[in-house]
């Protein structure tokens, strides 16, 4: 989700910022692909693969060639790798080699000892992406997310931007600011955030680690900030199946609540979270995409965050849309990748 401090000193703001819609999208390229899919016209990927990556043994839909050009999708919360189930179907047609990784803590993702501290903070899960890059033998690739995939991406690009060819990021400039974070927000916002000041309490703690709960939770969000998008219990079960993962409630707990400071995390991690707290810009050819639909979408048409992006940049917004924009617009999403990769 985006960055408390991006949405406090967005609300003085009001909105009216032209969009784009999907059959015309501000700044494609005419020379672009006329690439085009009905969401949900997959369900499924035609099968997974694991390697070990780092403290993860991790899993991944592989679609395309294998000498293509390498497209990284990463999934948010709550999801999982099904938010590119047609999404990489159309990369793999251009010719891109398109890995989408289960995040720690979620489907067949695990890790390797039981002894390593399921640790949800920024920089370790970017750092997970890069190990499967080398595990993998990807030096650079497109990165591309929205939610947590997105602020993984956005760290990604800061930190490592030798690896990042260009990048995908939905809702903007994510990176965490944990001292911004300690600073009240209108009520309004705060209302938005509910299940992260839930998560905080022992309560939310138990709601995650039990199944019923969690689910009636996880689907809860999927209606509040995807309002417009259409889908089926079938749709919400094959994500769903992916938060049986034996450390998905400790990883999501320790995520949201080390975003509040209320929990801490590991020293090896403190240089990169350092480096991240001076919120360091974006010099890679970046994409933004806001939904316009989604609760956390800020005023301004990109302009809360567009001096984070210092390299060659388009930004588009996508009427109608929710939270979950590569599932709900598989099609504009696609076309941004591509574009983006062309910047």
């Amino acid at each position: 989700m985006i960055s408390r401090r991006t949405f406090n000193a967005a609300m003085g703001l009001s909105t009216g910022a032209a969009a784009a819609s999907l059959a015309g999208l501000q700044g494609v390229s005419s020379a672009a692909p006329a690439l085009s899919t009905a969401p949900g016209a997959h369900t499924s990927f035609p099968s997974l693969k694991q390697v070990k990556a780092g403290l993860l043994e991790v899993g991944y839909a592989e679609l395309g060639p294998a000498h293509g050009p390498v497209v990284i999708c990463l999934h948010g919360w709550p999801y999982d790798i099904h938010s590119y189930v047609d999404v990489a179907p159309l990369l793999a047609a251009e010719g891109y080699r398109v890995i989408v990784p289960y995040l720690r803590g979620h489907g067949t993702t695990r890790f390797l000892s039981s002894r390593t501290f399921r640790n949800g903070q920024q920089s370790a899960i970017a750092l997970d992406i890069i190990a499967l890059m080398d595990a993998l033998k990807i030096h650079k690739a497109v990165i591309a997310g929205f939610d947590w995939g997105s602020r993984t991406g956005d760290i990604l690009a800061a930190l490592w931007p030798e690896r990042v060819k260009a990048l995908v990021s939905v809702s903007g400039y994510l990176v965490t600011d944990r001292k911004g974070q300690l600073e009240p927000l209108p009520a309004a916002a705060e209302h938005t955030w509910w299940y992260q000041f839930y998560f905080a309490t022992e309560r939310g703690k138990k709601a995650m680690e039990d199944h019923d709960h969690r689910l009636q939770l996880t689907r809860l969000v999927w209606d509040l900030v995807s309002p417009t998008w259409n889908f089926g219990d079938a749709t919400f079960a094959r994500t769903a199946a992916a938060f049986d993962n034996p450390d998905y409630a400790a990883v999501v707990i320790h995520n949201y609540r080390w975003r509040l400071s209320v929990a801490e995390g590991e020293p090896r991690y403190d240089r990169y979270e350092e480096k991240l707290a001076t919120a360091p810009p974006i010099v890679v050819p970046a994409i933004t995409l806001d939904p316009e639909k989604d609760p956390f979408t800020l005023p301004g048409n990109g302009s809360m965050y567009r001096d984070k992006f210092t390299g060659k940049y388009e930004h588009r917004t996508l009427t109608g849309i929710g939270h979950n924009l590569p599932q709900e617009a598989p099609t504009a999403f696609a076309q941004a990748v591509v574009d983006a990769d062309r910047l």
